[in-house]
């Protein structure tokens, strides 16, 4: 636990180095440099999520949760399989 010092109002509050944490003074956020990253990371994580091919929504139907979870395990294999062969190229010639 220790202080900041608030962006806004400029009086010391405490501060538990949470993003979240607000001014004990004017009651506004004590990181709101911090809490726009963190939106704005959370954001593009969730779009990347969903714009990955094999992504389930809730909405899809039972079999096409199924294809797509075949898909993922299919994908995994594949991408594990090329990085043991990668690896391969890059360990023999050293």
């Amino acid at each position: 636990m220790g202080q900041k010092k608030c962006p806004h109002c400029g009086n010391w509050s405490e501060w538990n180095q949470n993003i979240d944490d607000t001014c004990d003074y004017c009651g506004k956020n004590l990181s709101p440099v911090e809490v726009k990253r963190d939106k704005v990371r959370k954001d593009e994580k969730k779009k990347n999520e969903e714009e990955w091919m094999f992504y389930i929504k809730e909405s899809d139907t039972s079999l096409v949760k199924f294809f797509k979870k075949v898909g993922n395990g299919f994908y995994t294999v594949f991408m594990a399989i090329m990085t043991f062969i990668l690896w391969l190229i890059a360990a023999l010639p050293g």
